[in-house]
């Protein structure tokens, strides 16, 4: 049976989000938009402690996780679960996003882009690409995965999609109100945050947002590469 979701979120690893997007999740969720997160992979490679079992960073961070879309707003946060490190482009993961956008029928779809000229992690790459696909052509093709079809899930056409990270960023969001949130969120990702310099690394943030807002109205942005969708 479908639902409904203004915005989904398709993020690489739990904390992606909070990092690329965060801002502007807890200004849509003010704005009484429903967000939902589908987090693509478990995370179980992301730690520096030589001690630490896979399965327990796994419990850990998914903790996390719905700890931080809680401060945010948002309304449900979905764990596919797929190996930290183990994204692959196959039918069968790209089946799981149309499955799921055809199911929540959002008018936005946000994910990260699709990498950067040299270094890019590799989760982000295929989570991008592979979201990208399902949005356009298989989840608004009838004719795509027909058992959807049988399942009742009936073709979505996605108005925009938002891919942060961007190196040409077209399109900015006014943060300013809720970065402070935004930092909260982060907060909720102890076992990541842990391994970032303590001193200072937030008012670095900051930065960042206010250089990314320069020649805005506003002091601090999230930036995207946006696309509408008119086909």
């Amino acid at each position: 049976m479908a639902k409904r979701a203004h915005v989904m979120v398709v993020t690489p690893h739990p904390d992606d989000a909070e990092f690329g997007v965060a801002g502007t999740v807890a200004v849509w969720a003010s704005e009484g938009k429903d967000v939902i997160y589908v987090v693509c992979t478990n995370g179980d490679k992301g730690t520096s402690d030589p001690n630490m079992k896979p399965d327990e960073l796994v419990r850990i961070r998914e903790q996390e996780q719905i700890a931080a879309a809680n401060t945010l707003g948002v309304s449900e946060v979905i764990f596919l679960r797929h190996p930290d490190q183990g994204l692959e482009d196959t039918p069968e993961f790209r089946k799981e996003i149309v499955r799921l956008i055809r199911m929540y029928r959002p008018e936005t779809v946000v994910t990260a882009d699709l990498g950067r000229r040299r270094i890019w992690h590799r989760d982000h790459r295929i989570t991008s690409q592979v979201t990208l696909d399902a949005i356009f052509p298989y989840a608004r093709d009838f004719l795509s995965y027909p058992d959807l079809m049988e399942e009742g899930l009936q073709p979505h056409k996605v108005k925009e999609v938002l891919l942060w990270g961007a190196e040409e960023p077209n399109h900015r969001t006014d943060i300013t109100r809720t970065f402070d949130t935004k930092i909260a969120a982060l907060l909720c990702h102890r076992s990541q945050i842990s391994s970032i310099p303590q001193t200072g690394w937030e008012q670095r943030l900051k930065e960042r947002h206010r250089m990314l807002a320069e020649g805005e109205e506003y002091e601090l942005a999230e930036a995207f590469f946006r696309v509408e969708i008119l086909w």
